[in-house]
């Protein structure tokens, strides 16, 4: 079987990379989907449609082009990791996590642990938290060769 694990949260450190490259280098069964990573273009996905005054118009036709891309590959997906950075609130990343809670997808929390107190709700609905890239290799290589 090959595992589709959906990597969801924070855009602006290589933890993604970090996650791909670990197993690649142990040649795991899985493959990787993800949200739209590059910021300007998630902000952009609804420019197409038509310029607005307004900023809150212009983020809700995006969000909602956006959405069609999460909502699918959540669905897909096996796993997931949700990452929370310490330098931005990614309510993004808590409502993937909610709607991979509400569809019975099993996912995994990374977050360092000065986040842990505002996260509480959202890793009890998780598998498992990690702190690092390395252990979530860890728990892919496990759930997918043991």
């Amino acid at each position: 079987m090959i595992w589709t694990v959906y990597l969801s949260g924070e855009i602006h450190t290589d933890w993604r990379e970090q996650i791909k490259q670990g197993c690649e280098a142990l040649s795991l069964p899985v493959e990787f989907t993800s949200a739209v990573t590059n910021h300007e273009a998630s902000d952009a996905a609804g420019d197409h449609l038509g310029a607005e005054e307004n900023s809150f118009w212009r983020d809700h036709k995006s969000s909602k082009i956006n959405s069609i891309r999460t909502k699918n590959l959540i669905e897909q997906c096996d796993i997931a990791v949700v990452r929370f950075g310490d330098k931005y609130k990614q309510w993004n990343a808590a409502f993937d996590a909610g709607y991979l809670s509400a569809c019975g997808k099993p996912f995994i929390t990374l977050h360092d642990d000065n986040i842990i107190h505002p996260l509480k709700e959202v890793d009890a609905a998780a598998m498992a938290w990690a702190q690092t890239p390395e252990e979530i290799v860890e728990i892919l290589k496990y759930v997918t060769t043991a």
